[in-house]
């Protein structure tokens, strides 16, 4: 009977673990920065962990043409943002032992 309660009190105890660990991940993540660039790497875009673009760097040899100049950033910041979710992805994977908890990412 004392069993089940024993085993309880472990999970509330690691549920615990978990939340604090997440606070200080999440933290960590907000201020981690990615990079991410177009295909020929004409364009280099810097995000942060809360997704926000801190800096875009864009070779002058590309902006004789605004449609692919536009094309470039846009590639360029859609990898930065992919490569930030995915370390957000594997740091909560590792915090939550591969615990698939809806709504951390």
């Amino acid at each position: 009977m004392f069993g089940n309660l024993g085993e309880m009190a472990k999970m509330m105890k690691q549920a615990k673990d978990i939340k604090n660990n997440l606070k200080s991940t999440q933290e960590e993540l907000a201020v981690a920065e990615y990079t991410g660039r177009s295909s020929d790497g004409a364009i280099e875009v810097l995000v942060s962990g809360d997704m926000m673009i801190k800096k875009v760097v864009i070779n002058p040899d590309c902006t004789g043409n605004v449609a692919i100049l536009e094309s470039l950033v846009t590639a360029a910041v859609n990898d930065a943002l992919t490569n930030a979710k995915l370390a957000a992805q594997a740091k909560m994977k590792e915090l939550t032992g591969g615990l698939d908890i809806p709504g951390l990412f």
